[in-house]
């Protein structure tokens, strides 16, 4: 069944196009699109030209900047710090995260309730900041305890260092995010409000168990990677990797890692971006408007190495098509007739009066 639009939200004060949706349960307000930094921003991207894109994203009504201590050992917060630096702090929600190993040693990495607080610290240093906004475990650790982690992260929150909490990569570790749930609810501790996973129109994995999880126990999802690592803009048709893209830089081994770059996926990629030049659609705008169609998403992760690249992303927020059309772009990425996908639409009362997947309110 196909999920019915995210109703919550409204415009911003400052009279952009941008949509907002709140946090999961809690009444933390997000922009529908975020400012993601992983391999972009104290890496790849040039200190001005990241100030240059991340107060470009703040005007155009972006308000979530995410972030992690492990993204380029701690350069890509530092980064950010210089990008907001004269931004208002009271209209910023500033997200990190802390698992992955940042320092050497035995300590260096880790959900331990001492490597939480030490990175915490280091990451309130490199940001420049008083408080996160929305603190999150980057993935699990099998090493230490569970409720050591959240034991920590409820503290962090009581000391005023942290306001909000959230996990990342828990979707593969179903039985570790029952735990997580019950766990607080049992010591009445502050409920995860957000879950980071990866969810795009070609790994639709998080289907199976942690959408209705997240439903279940009233999570927001910050989705991130709702471009494959971009290879859903088609830029990468026939196998070709344009200069300056990730396929040419230094991180292109994620491509290869998380089986983005697949020939299975080049050819869905075509499909849909064949099926967007006759709808007069971008790729882009496309696969992102149907990440944020589904109403267990609070707000896509997206990257950009410069201002028109976001620009380019932010118009997911002007697409709007019906249920009948979302059958004919998930026909397209699976390989099936588009024509059969319209023909099935029609037969049925009232198909081509779906309502629109985002909405300008």
């Amino acid at each position: 069944m196909a999920p019915e639009p995210h109703n919550g939200g409204g415009r911003d004060e400052r009279e952009t196009d941008m949509n907002y949706r709140n946090l999961g349960a809690s009444g933390l307000k997000v922009s529908e699109i975020a400012l993601g930094s992983w391999t972009t921003y104290g890496g790849s991207v040039a200190a001005s030209d990241t100030t240059a894109i991340v107060r470009h994203a703040f005007e155009a009504g972006i308000n979530l900047f995410d972030t992690a201590d492990v993204y380029v050992k701690g350069e890509a917060e530092r980064a950010l710090a210089v990008a907001i630096r004269e931004l208002p702090r009271e209209q910023l929600v500033i997200a990190t995260k802390c698992m992955g190993r940042v320092w050497d040693g035995p300590l260096g990495r880790g959900l331990s309730r001492k490597h939480i607080f030490d990175a915490c610290d280091q990451s309130l240093r490199r940001l420049g900041l008083d408080y996160i906004d929305l603190y999150q475990f980057h993935a699990p650790d099998a090493d230490t305890p569970i409720e050591e982690s959240l034991r920590a992260f409820e503290d962090l929150v009581r000391s005023g260092r942290v306001r909000y909490v959230g996990f990342s990569n828990f979707d593969h570790h179903p039985t570790l995010a029952l735990q997580v749930a019950a766990i607080q609810k049992r010591e009445r501790w502050t409920r995860m409000i957000s879950a980071q996973p990866r969810w795009n129109l070609l790994d639709r994995h998080v289907e199976k168990e942690h959408v209705a999880f997240c439903r279940r126990n009233s999570i927001g999802m910050i989705v991130y990677s709702p471009l494959a690592q971009g290879v859903l803009t088609n830029k990468y048709a026939g196998g070709a990797r344009p200069e300056g893209s990730r396929a040419t830089g230094a991180f292109a081994h994620f491509l290869e890692s998380e089986k983005a770059m697949t020939v299975k996926n080049l050819a869905a990629a075509e499909r849909l971006g064949a099926w967007c030049v006759r709808r007069g659609f971008e790729p882009a705008a496309v696969a992102i408007a149907w990440v944020l169609r589904h109403d267990v998403v609070s707000s896509a992760i997206v990257g950009a190495t410069s201002v028109a690249q976001l620009e380019q992303n932010l118009r997911a927020t002007e697409v709007k098509l019906v249920a009948a059309d979302w059958r004919e772009v998930e026909a397209a990425i699976a390989g099936g007739s588009v024509a059969s996908a319209r023909t099935r639409s029609a037969a049925k009362p009232g198909a081509t009066k779906g309502k629109a997947a985002t909405k300008r309110r």
